[in-house]
């Protein structure tokens, strides 16, 4: 027989019941990250082909990527690689057993997050100074 102690109520959580944290919408983003770079591989199978194909087809590839929304999609695929390893480096941490106290976890996600930022744009500034 089925239990009615519990009618009108959710089996289980649900997104009503938790408060929106920063550690929440970091796994959220983690998980469109990852496929945001499994898409970007696609890019890079793309610039790849072209380099095998000819010359013209590598400069037409190179000039798409050169463009202002190829160097924004770039950027943006930048920070989803170095924002998902930070965060696959949050869950090595806590896989090992360490930063499970709130206060960890909360200054983890920030330092994700801001770290993510700051080499993302360190690594751009390198690029865009070398070439």
């Amino acid at each position: 027989m089925a239990d009615t102690r519990n009618a009108g109520r959710p089996l289980s959580p649900h997104l009503q019941v938790y408060k929106k944290s920063l550690t929440m919408t970091l796994s959220i983003v983690h998980r469109i990250t990852g496929v945001a770079l499994a898409a970007g591989l696609l890019l890079l199978v793309w610039w790849l082909s072209a380099a095998a194909v000819s010359d013209q087809s590598f400069a037409m590839v190179q000039a798409v990527f050169g463009s202002l929304v190829g160097k924004l999609v770039l950027f943006g695929f930048t920070w989803a690689l170095i924002h998902h390893t930070l965060g696959g480096i949050r869950h090595l941490v806590w896989d090992v057993g360490h930063g499970f106290d709130l206060k960890d976890v909360e200054m983890g996600a920030k330092l994700s997050l801001a770290g993510s930022i700051i080499l993302t744009v360190i690594v751009w500034a390198i690029a865009l100074g070398v070439s």
